[in-house]
């Protein structure tokens, strides 16, 4: 199986715990170190203790607003910045933007959008590696390109995310709902929307090898190589 750099850091700073511990939980999910404050009163602190590469930053906190760390981040990070708010007011993203934040997602949000725009930026800035190998599987995020041995796997859009998200977890059970609010964004739909598009990734897998996606009985599905 390919080795995986250390995973990109995340520090997530959200007042309502709630979001705060959904979205810490999404970006756990994709293999992300995660860190979640209330409040950015020792921002200074975890920028240098933590080191993170990619700072969710909600707009609206107690004390510092979001505005003001941001400012902080500037000053003393290369971090990226997705900014979070319940404002969508176009002057509050584009003074977001102005200021250097790298991506702005407006409140209510899916975490699934949440997720993308944070692996999006971490790979615009080098900090995330876009190619994963599993076995003779190779999965590139950039190219939306998946190689089994010398074949091109030819997949869905919807087959692509859950491939990449299985990849992302390679080697680890998920159930049917995490993969439901990953890849879907959503926890009520039919689990059997995962069956089927488990059962066709499988199918389009094993056209050029033995099985690499396998049915954990009970528990979910884990991507993995045999000799893994």
């Amino acid at each position: 199986m390919g080795a995986v750099p250390t995973a990109a850091r995340v520090l997530v700073i959200e007042d309502a715990e709630a979001i705060g511990a959904a979205v810490g939980s999404a970006l756990r999910e994709q293999g992300y170190q995660v860190r979640v404050r209330p409040d950015g009163r020792d921002l200074e602190g975890e920028l240098t203790r933590f080191r993170p590469d990619l700072v969710v930053l909600d707009v609206m906190l107690p004390g510092r607003d979001g505005f003001a760390l941001l400012e902080v981040i500037r000053r003393g990070s290369g971090a990226g910045v997705v900014m979070l708010t319940a404002r969508d007011g176009v002057q509050d993203r584009l003074r977001g933007l102005d200021r250097g934040a790298d991506d702005y997602v407006t409140k209510p949000f899916v975490l699934a959008e949440v997720v993308a725009r944070v692996s999006a930026v971490l790979r615009r800035l080098g900090r995330t590696p876009s190619t994963v190998q599993i076995g003779d599987l190779v999965v590139d995020a950039d190219s939306a390109v998946v190689v089994r041995g010398n074949a091109q796997v030819e997949l869905t859009a919807t087959e692509l995310r859950l491939l990449r998200y299985l990849a992302a977890q390679r080697g680890r059970v998920v159930g049917k709902t995490q993969i439901l609010t990953a890849v879907w964004g959503y926890e009520d739909y039919d689990p059997n929307l995962v069956e089927v598009h488990v059962s066709a990734l499988r199918r389009k897998l094993e056209e050029h090898g033995p099985r690499l996606l396998h049915t954990v009985r009970g528990l979910g599905y884990v991507l993995r190589a045999e000799d893994s």
